[in-house]
C-alpha cells in the first residue's frame, strides 16, 4: 500500500504595493509659490547684471535719455574699453593690477592662516583653547568698519600707511575662515591618520603640509574665494589707508571718478559716467573666472562629511 504525500504548496509573493498615478503625480509636482520665488530671486541677482552689460554699451547721452534695461541704436563697448583704459594715462590698469595683488595676496595667506589655525584647533588641545577658539568667535561678530580707524592708527605708527601692505595685513586676518577650517579639519582629517604619520617619524609640520594641506585643500579653495570677493570689494579700508592714486584698488578709484562725474559742470551728464560704468563690468569679470576655475574645488568640499564612510 502506498501512501501518496500531499503537495506542498508555495503561497503566492505579496505582491509589491501599487502607488496610485495621482500620488506619484502629487509627489512630482512642482510648487507654484516656490517657482514664483526662485525667479524673483534670480531676477533680483541677474537684473543689475544685466544693467551693467547694457549700460557699458551707451554713451553719456544714451545712458540718461534711454531705456535702462535695453540696447542703444549705437553700441559703442569697445569705445568704452578702450577709453577706460587710456583715461588718466592709464590709470585704470594700475588699479586692476593693484585689485589683484591685493586680493590674490591676501586670499592665500588668509587661507593658508585659517587653515593652520582650524587645524590647530581641531587636532591639538592645549590650555586656553576653547577661550581662545570662543575669543575668535566673538571676532566674527565685530563688523570690519569699527576695526578700520584704530588699524590706520597702528599703522601710522609703523610707518605702514599708504603703502600695499596697509591692505594686505589686515586682510589676512580672517576669524569667520579660522572657524569654517576648524569644523572642517574635525571631519577631514583622521586621527588615525595622523598617528600613525607621527609613528613613522614624520614631524608636525611635515604632517601639517604633506598630509592635512591637501585633505583641507576644498575648505581651503572656500576661505580663498571668500577672502578673494572680500578684499577685492574692500572700499573702506583702502579709502582711509591710502592716498596715491596710483596705489588705489578698484573700488577707490571708480569711485573718485564718480565724484568727478558728478562735479564736472554738467553733473550726471558728464563723460565720466560711462567709464565708471565699463569700469565696474571689467572689474567684476576676474571675479567670474576666478568662480569658474575653483568651482569644482568648492563644490567637491561641500558635500564632503554629509556621507558616513
Amino acid at each position: 500500500m502506498t501512501t501518496t504525500m500531499p503537495k506542498a504548496t508555495i503561497a503566492p509573493a505579496d505582491p509589491a504595493p501599487v502607488v496610485p498615478a495621482r500620488r506619484r503625480s502629487a509627489s512630482r509636482r512642482r510648487s507654484t509659490p516656490l517657482t514664483i520665488a526662485m525667479l524673483a530671486a534670480l531676477a533680483y541677482f541677474l537684473l543689475p547684471l544685466f544693467w551693467l552689460l547694457v549700460a557699458s554699451t551707451k554713451n553719456t547721452q544714451d545712458l540718461i535719455n534711454s531705456f535702462g534695461l535695453w540696447f542703444s541704436h549705437a553700441p559703442q563697448l569697445l569705445v568704452n574699453i578702450k577709453a577706460t583704459f587710456t583715461q588718466d594715462d592709464g590709470v585704470f590698469v594700475h588699479w586692476l593690477l593693484n585689485t589683484v595683488l591685493y586680493a590674490v595676496v591676501s586670499a592665500l595667506g588668509a587661507a593658508l592662516l585659517a587653515a593652520a589655525g582650524g587645524y590647530g584647533f581641531a587636532k591639538f588641545r592645549f590650555r586656553g583653547d576653547r577661550v581662545s577658539f570662543h575669543l575668535v568667535l566673538g571676532a566674527i561678530m565685530v563688523p570690519a568698519t569699527a576695526l578700520a580707524i584704530p588699524t590706520y592708527l597702528l599703522f601710522a605708527k609703523v610707518g605702514l600707511v599708504n603703502t600695499p601692505w596697509a591692505v594686505i595685513l589686515p586682510s589676512l586676518v580672517n576669524p569667520f575662515g579660522l572657524y569654517l577650517m576648524r569644523i572642517y579639519a574635525a571631519d577631514a582629517v583622521p586621527d588615525s591618520l595622523l598617528e600613525a604619520a607621527r609613528i613613522d617619524g614624520a614631524g608636525e609640520a611635515r604632517i601639517f603640509f604633506r598630509i592635512a594641506l591637501r585633505m583641507l585643500a576644498p575648505g581651503l579653495v572656500t576661505v580663498l574665494l571668500f577672502t578673494l570677493v572680500a578684499t577685492w570689494n574692500n572700499y573702506f579700508l583702502p579709502l582711509i589707508m591710502l592716498n596715491d592714486p596710483k596705489l588705489y584698488p578698484i573700488t577707490v578709484g571708480l569711485s573718485s571718478w564718480a565724484a568727478q562725474a558728478q562735479n564736472g559742470g554738467s553733473g550726471a551728464s558728464s563723460d565720466m559716467l560711462p567709464l565708471v560704468v565699463t569700469g565696474s563690468l571689467i572689474s567684476i569679470v576676474p571675479l567670474v573666472v576666478a568662480f569658474l576655475l575653483l568651482q569644482r574645488y568648492w563644490q567637491s568640499g561641500l558635500a564632503s562629511g554629509s556621507v558616513k564612510q
